[in-house]
């Protein structure tokens, strides 16, 4: 597998000095695409023996399937549950998580023939992998059972009057069980075990809506005589017990000592070189893309006959890489072109499962994913993973690389760095990445955008009492919550409580708990019928606007029409050699200011917000970036409110700076542009996650001005999180800017992907001037205290 980077254009020498300094950082020539690369040692596990309580049959049948003896971490979580703790295992990718829930549900069932169990994955792909390890060990009597989108009538059926432990997600748990209890009250009575599998991914708005999820069903267990205990899994992050508390309204504990065993592997930083040859927006450089990248070593690795993924960063992404390995190994052995295929969200049902089959039999040997794979099914002990960009969280990353190593085999794994400022300032600064500690999840139960319908939903299942508000969902926010509600007429007040005031509707239906607001848009074939996939409500205007080129399967498609309301985009089959770009407009207003503070020629300030955009246009654009064509588009504005944060500064500082008044608007987009792609670094987000604008006048602070704002309404956590840490952030964001080795600006350091003006105004070394004035000022005590409203 060393022949995958030395073949491109990188020393072989580089690569063999690894072996011998394990623990030591590397750097490679300047020239070269490879940056960084470590060596980390394998790590021997820790086995101990079975618990006294574990019965024999549970012990017979996982040693029957290879599991001679557990690792210390799941013995340990293994005991907690059985005992009625609640816990949460937070432990490397491949280290056996799910032995540790498996052993204390199993010998539930064992003792008390009525028990039943949850499990909840935020996949069905991952639910449907549990559930297949499960079955596979034969024991009589568990009777599992799936219950997700997929699920057909009589299936469900059958698994709430049979099962015993059922597979689920919590889309499914707040949309079909929680509004129906009633009928589910045989099974929740005897519910025993709650199993949230893959809980780090609980965060931000989604996490929120899960966390007031869990609090709803463990109210309705209380009602029917039940207290399931709760068992947690998660990759390795930063304080797993709090977050786990804060998502289960319970005290947690945490085991996150890891027992198993793990490969060495090679952890290199690549960054694709210039192409000297293209000029892309505005005359910027151009890098050669990192899907590009992955898809040429994923072609060489599954030459090799090495077992990979290709994690990438989107949908359309994953489609391409796949597509250019085929293309690839095509010309190599054709045999070769069909072992490599795309996974990602959005498939049919029929679909994933092939894929996921052929994956784990085998007979795919590459395979470029999304995300969707990072938690999908357990294809742990690959040869290597390409991870296409970095995947936003250091969580992430090391969940997505904890997906190679075999057993005795050394491993590799490459981040390939793509055009943005935080892949160029980790792989220019490794210690960021290789050398830091994971991250914490961000999440708020009290966001009153999640909490209000959370609380209509909570009250149309059960009528919420005093206490209910109390102990369960945090007292004095959601107080103030409900009295809006029963303003707005959406519950109504009595003496004992809030009430729903209908018998008949279920307000769960319209409620989306994956926090977009405006649901999934299908993607029809118009002349067929048929659908295709799906994309998010929120982002369609500008993926799937009339004109957009839509990929699937490696097949392109031009959207006809899109219509939000009917949550419908018709496509029809074409092959344009060309692709598309939206283009939109933005603008914030300041709501409420939550808190400020005065650094003298800097102003910082945090609140709620309220963002208005409209995508406005389309660019059709060559492969190299040339535009062809703008396209104008009619479509309707979007409001969000939201919170962001963000600092002004007088002008007459930046003037003496040396940064002209013409220059202002240039150097404040550039910074803000660099300053959202490093915001991730500091809080688990997505540069999707968040927004931002700038202005040379804003009419609330009246000077220049810069703004970050969450993508999510009533916000997420992460503006508030980069107020916090704003010294730091813009000091990373500064470097970023500094060490890209373009002139005047590029996608590696100051131009979006996101930017509605297409990148224009945009200057870089004024960004690096801005940010200097603002962290001198920041560097300096505020004048007075900062003050909190």
């Amino acid at each position: 597998m060393r022949r995958v980077l030395a073949g491109s254009a990188v020393d072989e020498t580089a690569l063999d000095r690894l072996a011998g300094a394990p623990d030591e950082l590397h750097s490679s020539d300047v020239d070269s695409p490879l940056r960084h690369a470590v060596r980390l040692p394998e790590r021997a596990g820790h086995a101990v023996d079975w618990p006294e309580w574990v019965p024999a049959d549970v012990r017979e049948a996982l040693v029957g399937r290879g599991v001679t003896a557990p690792w210390s971490h799941q013995a340990e979580v293994a005991s907690l549950a059985h005992a009625g703790h609640d816990v949460v295992v937070a432990t490397g990718t491949a280290s056996g998580k799910s032995l540790a829930y498996q052993l204390p549900v199993l010998a539930r069932f064992a003792e008390e023939p009525r028990a039943t169990a949850l499990y909840l994955s935020p996949t069905k792909a991952l639910a449907a992998d549990q559930l297949r390890a499960v079955d596979a060990l034969g024991l009589p009597g568990v009777r599992t059972a799936p219950l997700d989108g997929d699920t057909p009538a009589e299936a469900r059926d059958w698994a709430r009057r049979h099962g015993r432990w059922l597979f689920s997600n919590p889309d499914m748990l707040h949309r079909s069980v929680l509004p129906a209890h009633g009928r589910w009250a045989a099974f929740l009575r005897k519910l025993r075990f709650v199993v949230v599998d893959e809980c780090h991914t609980y965060r931000g708005v989604f996490g929120s809506h899960v966390a007031l999820l869990l609090r709803r069903l463990l109210r309705v267990c209380a009602r029917y005589g039940s207290r399931p205990t709760i068992v947690l899994a998660s990759a390795t992050v930063a304080g797993p017990a709090a977050f786990a508390s804060r998502l289960t309204g319970r005290e947690v504990v945490a085991v996150t000592e890891d027992g198993s065993p793990a490969a060495a592997r090679i952890v290199a930083l690549w960054e694709p070189p210039l192409l000297p040859e293209l000029s892309g927006e505005n005359g910027a450089p151009v890098r050669r893309a990192a899907g590009t990248e992955a898809a040429r070593m994923l072609a060489d690795l599954v030459v090799e006959g090495a077992r990979t993924l290709a994690f990438v960063r989107s949908r359309r992404g994953a489609e391409v890489t796949a597509l250019g390995a085929q293309r690839l190994l095509a010309d190599v052995d054709a045999d070769l072109a069909g072992r490599v295929a795309a996974y990602r969200g959005g498939y049919l049902p029929e679909e994933r499962r092939a894929l996921e089959a052929a994956l784990i039999s085998g007979e795919l040997l590459g395979v470029a994913t999304t995300n969707a794979l990072e938690l999908g099914v357990d294809i742990a002990g690959l040869d290597a993973v390409v991870v296409a960009g970095f995947p936003g969280t250091r969580a992430s990353f090391w969940q997505q690389s904890g997906r190679a190593g075999r057993a005795r085999d050394e491993a590799l794994v490459v981040l390939v760095a793509r055009d943005d400022p935080m892949d160029t300032y980790l792989v220019h600064h490794p210690e960021a990445l290789l050398g830091a500690p994971v991250e914490g999840c961000v999440l708020d139960p009290q966001n009153p955008y999640v909490l209000g319908p959370q609380l209509v939903c909570a009250a149309a299942e059960l009528p919420l009492t005093e206490r209910d508000v109390a102990e369960v969902f945090g007292g004095a926010p959601a107080e103030a919550v409900l009295d809006e509600l029963v303003r707005d007429g959406a519950l109504r007040r009595r003496p004992t409580g809030w009430f729903w005031p209908s018998t008949r509707e279920r307000p769960a239906g319209s409620v989306d708990i994956r926090g977009s607001g405006l649901g999934q848009v299908a993607v029809v074939e118009a002349d067929t019928g048929r659908m295709l996939g799906t994309v998010d409500g929120p982002s369609a205007p500008a993926t799937a606007h009339p004109g957009a080129v839509y990929l699937h399967r490696g097949e392109s498609y031009l959207v006809e029409e899109l219509d939000l309301d009917a949550g419908v985009a018709l496509v029809r089959p074409a092959d344009p050699d060309w692709r598309t770009d939206a283009r939109s407009t933005a603008d914030v207003e300041v709501a409420r200011v939550l808190a400020h503070r005065d650094h003298g020629v800097v102003r910082v300030s945090f609140g709620e917000v309220t963002v208005t955009s409209q995508v406005v246009a389309y660019q059709r654009r060559t492969p190299d970036g040339t535009v062809l064509e703008t396209v104008p588009l009619d479509l309707p504005e979007q409001t969000l409110r939201t919170r962001g944060v963000w600092y002004d500064v007088d002008d007459a500082a930046l003037v003496d700076a040396g940064i002209p008044p013409a220059r202002i608007p240039g150097a404040l987009h550039a910074a803000e542009h660099a300053a959202i792609g490093l915001l991730p670094l500091f809080a688990i987000c997505d540069r999707w996650d968040i927004g931002g604008m700038s202005t040379a006048l804003h009419p609330h602070t009246g000077r220049p001005t810069v703004f970050v704002h969450d993508g999510h309404p009533g916000g997420a956590g992460f503006a508030e999180r980069g107020h916090a840490v704003l010294a730091r952030w813009l000091a990373a964001t500064r470097a970023a800017i500094r060490d890209c080795e373009c002139r005047t600006g590029c996608p590696s350091c100051v131009q979006s992907p996101k930017c509605g003006n297409g990148n224009a105004p945009l200057d870089k070394a004024g960004a690096v001037v801005v940010l200097d004035v603002v962290l001198a000022a920041l560097s300096r005590p505020p004048a007075g205290s900062p003050q909190r409203q």
